[in-house]
């Protein structure tokens, strides 16, 4: 069976999405990450079930990924933020130790469709995906044009594929 042949079983329906902003400086009114991924999964039909906004601390990202793939419902636990390579880029190092199940091809297209719109500047993203307690996991960085880039180029065209992947039996 094809992705074609996956994606039409997959369906259409809504999925069950969590938004976690990591940031030393955004508050909830000033996270414009979260209001552009929020209108968007609703626009589209999605549920919207958890947010937090938490700093680039290890234990901080740690407990929201426990928490948030642990809600029951959630398919999706969307991060942005601490993917950088700067001392105080975190997110990505306690990500990629807690994932059961990678996905590298997301962190390369992404930073395919970045080098794209920023040229070599792209490489400092570590962007990556993966599969977490029967959860999907994605982390984008943080500014509002690659958080945009990750979900319409490539989240949302596979978003029920995904969810459906992760939770079929055979």
């Amino acid at each position: 069976m094809g992705a074609e042949d996956h994606r039409e079983k997959a369906g259409h329906g809504p999925v069950t999405v969590a938004i976690v902003t990591v940031s030393d400086t955004r508050t909830p009114e000033t996270d414009r990450n979260r209001h552009y991924v929020e209108a968007r999964m609703t626009e589209l039909g999605h549920h919207v079930a958890a947010y937090r906004l938490i700093k680039d601390e290890p234990d901080q990202v740690a407990a929201a990924m426990d928490e948030l793939a642990g809600m029951p419902g959630v398919q999706l636990v969307l991060f942005n933020g601490g993917t950088g390579i700067s001392p105080r880029d975190t997110t990505y190092d306690v990500i990629s130790r807690m994932l059961e199940k990678t996905l590298p091809g997301f962190g390369e297209l992404f930073r395919m469709l970045s080098f794209q719109e920023v040229g070599a500047a792209a490489m400092l993203s570590r962007a990556t995906a993966g599969v977490y307690r029967g959860t999907l996991i994605v982390s984008t960085p943080g500014s509002p044009n690659a958080v945009q880039t990750a979900l319409e180029k490539l989240i949302i065209p596979e978003i029920n594929h995904l969810a459906w992947e992760i939770a079929r039996k055979s």
